[in-house]
Parts: C-alpha cells; sequence; structure tokens
C-alpha cells in the first residue's frame, strides 16, 4: 500500500501528464520558431491541411533579422495567420518586418502580405510568382474559406509584390546579402529559393519538403522541379528551411524530396512503357515513401499527374 504522500506524489504526476498532453494536443496547429544559425530563424507550421486553429499557415516560414530590420520569407496564408508569424518574430526581435520575400504562388506564400504592406514592408516576388497568384487567387481564396472560416480569413485580401525580378535579384539588408533566383516551374511555376551566400543557408520553399510527402499540383511541373532542386543543391548549403518540415541539411532534403521525384517519373515512365493505363495508376507501388505524412492522400494523385505530364514530353 501506497502512503497518502506517495499517492498525492502519483496523482499530481498523472495530472501533469495528462495536462501536457492535452497542451500537445491542443497545440498540434501551431506555429513555433527554430534558430538555424546566427540571425536566421524557421518559422515551422504543422503539417495538417489548413484549418481555422492554424489560419492557414499549415507550412514553414522563415525570417532574417538584420540591422535594418527584419526579412521575412513567405507571409502566411491569411491576414490574421500573417499576424500569428509577426508575433513569433517579436519573441525573438521588436525590430519591424522591412521586407517581405514570397517564396512562390501558394497561399501561405503570400496571402499575408496585406498585414505587413499596412505596416511599411517591401514586398518582392518573382514575376512568374505574381502571374500565378493573380491566376489562382480567387480559388485559393474560395478554398481558405472552406477550410479557415470566414472568421479566420477576415482582413484577407490579394495583395501582390511591390518589386518583382524574372530570373535573379540580390539584396543588401543591413549587412546581410540576399540573393533571389527563380527556380520554378517547380511546385508553382514562380518558385524562387532565397539564399544567404555567407552563410551557407537557403530558403528553399516548396522546391523542399521534409518528412511530408510533396505534392504534385496541375499547376506543377515535376520534370523542371528535379533541376530546381540541383540548383539548389548546387548551392551547397549547410542548412535549408523547407517549405514544408524542420529545418534541414541536404541530405534529407534529397531523401524525402528528391528521391521522390527521380521514383515516381521513372515508376511511371516504366508503367506508360509498359502500356498502362491512367486508370491503372493507382496500382504503383510508392510504399518505399510512406513513412512520410500525407503518403495515403498524396501518392495517387502524384502519379496521376505525373502520367498527365508525360503524356505531353
Amino acid at each position: 500500500m501506497y502512503s497518502p504522500q506517495r499517492l498525492a506524489t502519483i496523482l499530481m504526476g498523472a495530472i501533469m501528464l495528462f495536462a501536457g498532453l492535452v497542451t500537445a494536443a491542443s497545440n498540434e496547429d501551431a506555429l513555433h520558431v527554430q534558430k538555424v544559425a546566427d540571425d536566421i530563424y524557421a518559422v515551422v507550421g504543422p503539417f495538417g491541411n489548413r484549418s481555422p486553429e492554424n489560419l492557414g499557415n499549415n507550412a514553414t516560414f522563415g525570417f532574417v533579422v538584420t540591422d535594418d530590420g527584419v526579412v521575412l520569407v513567405d507571409s502566411g496564408g491569411s491576414y490574421k495567420g500573417a499576424q500569428a508569424i509577426e508575433a513569433l518574430i517579436q519573441q525573438v526581435t521588436h525590430k519591424p518586418v522591412k521586407l517581405v520575400i514570397n517564396s512562390g504562388g501558394q497561399d501561405h506564400r503570400w496571402l499575408g502580405n496585406g498585414y505587413f504592406k499596412e505596416r511599411g514592408a517591401r514586398i518582392i516576388a518573382s514575376s512568374a510568382a505574381v502571374e500565378d497568384q493573380r491566376a489562382r487567387h480567387q480559388e485559393q481564396l474560395l478554398t481558405l474559406g472552406n477550410l479557415v472560416g470566414v472568421e479566420g480569413m477576415t482582413g484577407t485580401d490579394p495583395v501582390y509584390a511591390d518589386e518583382t525580378f524574372d530570373e535573379s535579384m540580390r539584396i543588401d539588408v543591413g549587412s546581410k546579402t540576399f540573393d533571389l533566383r527563380k527556380v520554378g516551374p517547380a511546385h508553382t511555376p514562380g518558385d524562387i529559393l532565397v539564399s544567404l551566400p555567407e552563410q551557407r543557408v537557403v530558403f528553399s520553399g516548396d522546391v523542399v519538403y521534409v518528412g511530408r510527402m510533396l505534392g504534385i499540383m496541375p499547376h506543377s511541373n515535376a520534370k523542371h522541379w528535379i533541376d530546381a532542386f540541383a540548383t539548389m543543391a548546387a548551392l551547397e548549403p549547410l542548412s535549408i528551411i523547407p517549405g514544408h518540415g524542420p529545418p534541414t541539411d541536404l541530405e534529407q532534403a534529397r531523401a524525402d524530396s528528391l528521391a521522390y521525384l527521380a521514383f515516381i517519373r521513372e515508376t511511371v515512365g516504366t508503367f506508360m512503357e509498359n502500356g498502362g493505363d491512367i486508370t491503372q495508376i493507382g496500382t504503383l507501388d510508392q510504399s518505399r515513401f510512406a513513412h512520410l505524412v500525407d503518403y495515403a492522400t498524396l501518392k495517387g494523385r502524384n502519379a496521376q499527374q505525373v502520367y498527365q505530364e508525360m503524356e505531353w514530353e
């Protein structure tokens, strides 16, 4: 038999464990900051779908603190999502966001622009990303309205970059140098890399997914995506802040993103050479990548999209 004091200790431990589990469950949609290098941070969002809890921020973002203010890579999936990102930045520094760089045309890369524009930030994106944003903003807002809800999307309006570039751009902010290079079409037509050459850190946007299966969409180009990855790898980054998942290195990025892209194109190509019909595409064995989050949801759609892409090559 336990003494009353021992029983009380056990009971208190159980209560604290339960409270911890509840907190973890309630925070599974929460953003969190992870330091990557001096003055360079990732803002890591959840793997799940867009929701009222995450305000459309189901992705990874990042920021760099400079002498002249903060440079933010990707502004979030909504006005309130941008506000949530800013709140995390302020836990690290009280310097304002002076520059926002959109890494592509996906909703959570740019629909928070309006929040930061109101506060005086410059916004930069590739011209192809802005074209993609203009083409898909109504679809994106409709989808987010259904998933995030009217309240969560309050204040969200399409606000496009003030400055654009076609292929590359170099920016100095404070003592930091940023190299911007268009590598799309990959996940989206206007995907870019944002690199800090001195620190050998790359913000890859949706060129890299870590821990989660990447999504090949009608607006994606899987063949060119492999080329985009090669361009990033040639920079020899020490650290990569991916579009989804935690900060990583080149080895893990290759395993979770490049290996899958090469695999799905090779596998679908062989399937087509053997006379396989698109109606049978779901029979392809992709179980090598079953450990990735969203494998069951995305594997069939990815194979179908690659089949349709390769039909026109």
